[in-house]
């Protein structure tokens, strides 16, 4: 059966610190909220809805264009259950089940929201909530039972007794309900400590009309872990990035050290892929069967065929870089940074929107930007495009098999034809034609004994 989605995602978040709305905050490379939008939609989720409050313009301008997706306001902080009321407008003529879940749980697995609703509905119930067992369940709401089990109610922390803190099975706020929840929902007072209406007031509102409560065990207390902290948000992402880490591996993927490598979601990797310690992949990174990734590299957006290498500490942001090609150590290529098979682009050279065209060579100590290279061409240390007038950028298109003389400038826009070939420390602003040789520079004159006399005149 089709259901819709509640994310309770309100909260102010004033233990964060931050400007920045909680729900906001990047895990990996994705707002916080985003993990729980992707579960609620994987879980087969019909419609969705956020609740938020601090920072709603910026909540909703940041997932602008998700289908089936909408916004409603807490605009006063008055509870989970005034929170989930204000979802009414939205859902009213929803035929149920509704799954309502927190906006600060990343974790949360599609099986926990799927699970959720078949107990619902094979208990024929009309509510069904997750249950947890924890050693310390300090700060939780206790799931009281009877003596056959059966679901009771739900005590906060703050109004439990001692005897009710003993009890280690808790309520992480994870609930599905039938249709009927807004005529419940309504009944919900805040005659407690906190003065707030509370969303497991619902339990016994659903038993005093007769209802049992269904509910289903998480196994997993990692997963419904909440983020409320800079801590708890440091903690959440190393739990993610084991996950990530071992599905990679489980692929073939080799990681040494693991422990050290970074890695977001939307990351593709091959089978025998290696990174070494320290690598940072980013964004819509992909990488073929066989890349090598050396230590603390850096890859953003970034797409390496197979055979590719990237060599020690080198950054690529949004390049291709292709089969047989090898980039590094202490390399960067910046955004549309294009490598054809075979090309090397060696230590401390910059590309940006610059294509090398098959075995083409930038050993070392050069800055290409806004160039076509041709096959086999060999670029000189020291070389430079200067691509740039004050007011416009300029191309600068290299043929094939051109060989570039170290300490070069090309003034762009320029074009050195097939076969050409640029004496060192030219600096050429002229096409060059094909086989021709450019020499750009003053000529050499040696002063005999000018030093000889100079130190003389200083004695």
């Amino acid at each position: 059966m089709a259901h819709a989605v509640v994310i309770l995602a309100a909260g102010l978040g004033t233990r964060m610190k931050s400007r920045l709305p909680k729900v906001l905050h990047p895990l990996l490379g994705k707002p916080l909220v985003g993990y729980c939008l992707d579960t609620a939609f994987a879980s087969g989720a019909e419609k969705v809805v956020v609740v938020i409050g601090h920072g709603a313009k910026q909540v909703r301008q940041t997932f602008e264009g998700y289908p089936n997706l909408s916004f409603v306001v807490q605009e006063q902080q008055l509870g989970t259950a005034h929170a989930l009321a204000q979802a009414r407008p939205v859902l009213a003529g929803f035929p149920g089940p509704i799954v309502v879940t927190q906006g600060d749980t990343p974790l949360t697995r599609v099986e926990t929201l799927t699970g959720l609703v078949e107990a619902m509905q094979e208990g024929a119930t009309g509510m069904a909530m997750l249950t947890m067992k924890l050693d310390d369940p300090t700060g939780y709401g206790r799931i009281l039972r009877d003596e056959h089990g059966e679901i009771l109610g739900n005590v906060e922390h703050k109004d439990a007794t001692p005897e009710q803190r003993a009890i280690c099975e808790i309520n992480p706020g994870v609930y599905c309900f039938d249709s009927s929840l807004w005529e419940k929902l309504a009944q919900v007072d805040n005659q407690n400590a906190a003065r707030e209406y509370y969303l497991p007031d619902l339990i016994r509102i659903y038993r005093e009309a007769g209802q049992k409560v269904a509910s289903t065990a998480s196994k997993d207390t990692g997963e419904l872990l909440g983020v409320n902290s800079r801590a708890q948000l440091a903690e959440v992402e190393r739990i993610l990035l084991q996950r990530l880490r071992a599905h990679w591996m489980a692929q073939g993927v080799r990681m040494i050290q693991p422990e050290t490598i970074y890695l977001e979601p939307a990351v593709e990797l091959a089978a025998d892929v290696t990174l070494w310690p320290g690598v940072v992949l980013r964004g819509q990174t992909r990488l073929g069967e066989g890349v090598e990734v050396g230590a603390y590299a850096v890859l953003s957006d970034t797409t390496v065929e197979a055979g590719g290498r990237i060599k020690s500490h080198t950054v690529c942001d949004e390049a291709y870089v292709s089969s047989g090609a090898y980039v590094g150590p202490f390399a960067r290529l910046r955004p549309r940074a294009y490598l054809e098979e075979g090309a090397h682009v060696g230590n401390f050279v910059e590309l940006k929107n610059a294509r090398l065209g098959k075995k083409a060579k930038v050993g070392h100590l050069a800055y290409l930007g806004d160039a076509e290279v041709g096959e086999e061409s060999n670029i000189g240390a020291g070389v430079i495009t200067a691509n740039y007038d004050g007011q416009q950028k300029h191309r600068t298109t290299i043929g094939k098999r051109v060989f570039v003389g170290s300490n070069s400038v090309l003034i762009a826009p320029v074009t050195l034809a097939d076969g050409s070939f640029i004496a060192g420390g030219s600096g050429i602003n002229q096409d060059v034609p094909e086989d021709a040789l450019a020499i750009a520079r003053e000529r050499q004159r040696n002063i005999e004994g000018y030093m000889k006399r100079k130190r003389d005149d200083g004695r």
